[in-house]
């Protein structure tokens, strides 16, 4: 499949000069370590396991083989996708709470990519690593607009972080009858959203959104992965009832690929052509499609397989660490969340690598995590 139309006006270039650090950066991610932390502290006293600090239920974890299309316009062409070719990919779909809540506390999904086999001047700290990790959401904006924003956030989560989990089922019926009320007068809360008000849908319907700018080789740019196989389309949006299933998703997962041979998605890229428009500061900014469309430049194909399982979950879960710093420089992260994501990512998974004596490895191979099912 050819590219889609190109954008109107042309791509901002990248220089380092796009991004405007704070002075009290630091400090506030120095609280954001500790933070993310106590919240791992906290999980591991309570079920003697080492869980992720933000993201810690799993409910897909899947391998498969992302293609770059041929034939891309100089402007896309960069980075992973500088040539056409493929890479084994590991994918994995979660919630994202320091909880492995039951799932009737309907939240946000998240969708964490590694592409292995990636060429390339590494990101500093990932010189070791021939992997790519993009981390996204099923939403096109960041529910904070910068790292000390998102801080006081968390350090409520991480006030109510394992407790009170029946009153967070009954919150969850509340805000998911807010939010769509507010969807009904075209107003989407992604703060609600992240409470428990998400819709209960099928995950597979989902689109998700890297939400954050990265560099784009010479440019900028968010990504977006969408299905397009009609089986997973047909997914989107479609209700999917959980009142009895603490474990939902993961069954949702299960069940679609036992039925299904395969499963397509694209991977899109929105390139930065205004900065005052899709500022790289401002994390709650959605870019305006209208005047930079998500253009297509990969295909993502998941072939039938076991879509989640404790084993599966012993080698993902524990095993690997998705950091958006884990890739090559023509993918450097950017913005203010970003900055403070390269800073509290890594003791985030050093912590669990102790506490589950697990040590994090990148691989070379999808079978040395995810043998073929």
């Amino acid at each position: 499949m050819a590219p889609t139309t190109t954008a109107s006006a042309p791509p901002v270039r990248y220089t380092p000069n796009v991004e405007t650090p704070k002075d009290d950066e630091a400090k506030t991610s120095a609280e954001l370590v500790e933070t993310l932390l106590e919240i791992a502290r906290t999980m591991q006293e309570h079920t003697g396991h080492g869980l992720r600090s933000v993201h810690a239920k799993s409910f897909g974890l899947l391998r498969g083989t992302l293609t770059v299309l041929d034939g891309l316009p100089p402007e896309l062409a960069q980075g992973v996708f500088a040539r056409p070719g493929s890479h084994e990919v590991i994918a994995r779909m979660s919630t994202p709470p320091a909880e492995e809540l039951d799932d009737r506390v309907s939240l946000p999904r998240g969708l964490a990519l590694k592409v292995l086999g990636v060429e390339g001047e590494r990101l500093p700290g990932s010189e070791a690593s021939t992997t790519q990790d993009w981390l996204m959401v099923n939403g096109p904006v960041f529910n904070a607009p910068d790292a000390e924003s998102f801080l006081r956030s968390l350090k409520l989560l991480a006030a109510t972080t394992d407790r009170v989990p029946t009153g967070k089922r009954m919150l969850s019926v509340v805000l998911r009858g807010t939010a769509k009320a507010l969807d009904a007068v075209g107003v989407e809360s992604p703060k609600l959203m992240a409470m428990g008000g998400h819709p209960e849908t099928h995950p597979l319907g989902e689109t998700f959104f890297t939400q954050l700018p990265i560099r784009y080789g010479d440019y900028i740019a968010k990504l977006q992965v969408a299905p397009v196989a009609a089986s997973l389309t047909a997914l989107t949006d479609q209700p999917l009832e959980v009142q009895d299933e603490a474990n939902g998703l993961r069954e949702a997962v299960n069940n679609y690929f036992a039925a299904h041979d395969d499963a397509e998605w694209e991977l899109r890229v929105q390139l930065c052509t205004d900065l005052e428009s899709m500022p790289i500061e401002d994390a709650s900014v959605e870019w305006p499609e209208a005047q930079s469309p998500y253009r297509t430049v990969a295909r993502l194909r998941i072939p039938r397989q076991t879509g989640w399982s404790e084993e599966r979950s012993r080698a993902v879960d524990d095993g690997l660490a998705f950091d958006p710093w884990n890739g090559i420089a023509a993918h450097q992260p950017l913005g203010n969340v970003m900055r403070a994501r390269r800073e509290a990512y890594k003791p985030s998974a050093a912590f669990r690598a102790q506490a589950n004596g697990c040590p994090m490895h990148q691989p070379r191979a999808a079978d040395a995590v995810l043998p073929r099912a």
